[in-house]
């Protein structure tokens, strides 16, 4: 049984930052490589950024490269999106997914077996 919860939604001006959140209910963490997706409006999901298991590698999007981070702290089960330099095309709904294989990059939603719920992000102009 693997539950992932996101939080840290919001509305936000462009220009602006905002950090989400994903608690993983697993049983060892670390175990797991993780990542983040978005659905806009009228969009299909797409790739946002994913963290290797143990935090040592990183990949993002090139729509959101220099813009945004993931990190991961495996003692809190927690992966987190930091957003900076927001702008109106990154509203969407945010996804935290999971998957135990260790296979890096992966940007295909095909590859990750657990999603959570999302969380809502709107940026105004």
């Amino acid at each position: 049984q693997v539950q992932l919860v996101e939080s840290g939604g919001g509305l936000v001006q462009a220009g602006g930052s905002l950090r989400l959140s994903c608690a993983a209910s697993v049983r060892t963490f670390s175990s797991y490589t993780m990542g983040w997706f978005r659905r806009a409006p009228g969009k299909e999901r797409e790739f946002v950024a994913t963290i290797s298991m143990s935090g040592s590698s990183t990949y993002y999007a090139d729509s959101v490269k220099g813009r945004f981070t993931i990190s991961r702290d495996n003692a809190k089960n927690t992966v987190y999106l930091q957003m900076n330099s927001l702008k109106p095309e990154d509203t969407a709904v945010y996804y935290c997914a999971a998957k135990r294989s260790a296979g890096f990059p992966a940007r295909t939603e095909s590859l990750y077996p657990y999603w959570g719920q999302g969380t809502q992000v709107t940026v105004s102009s």
